[in-house]
């Protein structure tokens, strides 16, 4: 029997709705938010406002594209956090109100577990390369960063964190100190081909989880890189501009991948998967190919529709909690931190 599943992702500042059958993508569309670039980074009010606008006309146009009635769609499944609360709020409210109105039962997701699910979206003229379990999933969303553990579509444990700084911020930070335009990571990832990675040298964290993260330390070294070079150079930061990214990209790349090896060696797992926003970073791409390359590994990249918010994701992650009973109450609320999903 097939089973219909309609996805809706408003954690941040995109707007996306899409359908799939079984784990068949139909259709994924999504609407972005411009109006944060000119400020430097999502400003949450005015994100929720824009959900707010978009959430119809998404929803609406993802059924139409896929060629499904509301009435044909089995469940909705909802991102229910992390993420901004107003924007979170958009979503849920959304998907109660098509719940009570067309009774669809609703099935909660959380967000980051749909990165590390969309491995396992198929096209409709092609089945894309699934990792077998269990595997490990280097998930570098926004403002997370984790070695993951997945067992199964429904145990997954987190083996490793970061303690403070994510690599998407030491990217977007970094980037905004240049002045280079927001998100800063695909700006530093387009520069960091155009420059030499080892001219420059930058600290590297040393923290007591063996599999855990810490980027901090990495920012404020590449702070007073510039500092101290601004003082004998006003015009330093233009003149090495791509210098700076490659060796930037460089050595957050290494820092990943160190921990990433560790954690296949000490687990023995040898299906390696990267999700999240920076799971499009070429030098992360590229990284990981050939460290398994090196190690035996078979390695798993996102396609870059899949690797930013999208609700395909969500409604991949939606159908296997849907196939296990885990439907949600309509008193459910959704919830800004990672740690009280």
């Amino acid at each position: 029997m097939d089973i219909t599943i309609l996805g809706i992702e408003s954690s941040c500042d995109d707007t996306s709705a899409a359908v799939i059958r079984n784990r068949t993508l139909l259709s994924n569309v999504i609407a972005s938010q411009a109006v944060h670039v000119k400020y430097g980074g999502v400003i949450p009010e005015l994100a929720s406002r824009a959900h707010q606008q978009n959430i119809i006309p998404v929803v609406d146009t993802a059924l139409k594209e896929a060629g499904v009635t509301a009435d044909k769609i089995d469940a909705i499944a909802f991102t229910r956090g992390p993420g901004l609360l107003g924007s979170l709020l958009v979503g849920v409210s959304f998907a109660k109100g098509l719940s009570i109105a067309r009774n669809i039962p609703m099935v909660e997701v959380n967000h980051l577990q749909g990165h590390i699910l969309s491995h396992f979206i198929d096209l409709p003229d092609r089945d894309l390369p699934h990792p077998d379990f269990p595997f490990l999933c280097l998930l570098v969303s926004g403002g997370h960063t984790q070695i993951v553990e997945v067992r199964s579509p429904l145990d997954m444990r987190i083996i490793g964190t970061t303690i403070d700084d994510a690599a998407g911020e030491a990217f977007d930070k970094c980037a905004k100190v240049m002045g280079l335009p927001y998100p800063g990571g695909p700006v530093i990832d387009r520069l960091a081909k155009e420059g030499d990675p080892r001219a420059f040298a930058f600290a590297k964290p040393h923290v007591e989880g063996e599999f855990d993260y810490s980027f901090s330390g990495l920012k404020t070294s590449f702070l007073y890189t510039l500092r101290d070079a601004v003082k004998q150079d006003a015009d330093f930061v233009e003149h090495h501009k791509a210098d700076l990214c490659a060796s930037l990209q460089r050595t957050i790349v290494d820092i990943l991948l160190d921990k990433l090896i560790r954690a296949s060696k000490q687990t023995g797992i040898r299906d390696i998967a990267i999700a999240g926003g920076v799971s499009a970073n070429s030098g992360l791409r590229d990284g990981i190919v050939e460290a398994g390359r090196r190690r035996g590994w078979r390695t798993f990249l996102p396609e870059f529709r899949f690797t930013t918010d999208n609700a395909a994701m969500i409604a991949v992650s939606g159908y296997y909690r849907y196939m296990d009973g885990r439907i949600s109450s309509l008193d459910i609320s959704p919830v800004a931190r990672l740690s009280d999903l």
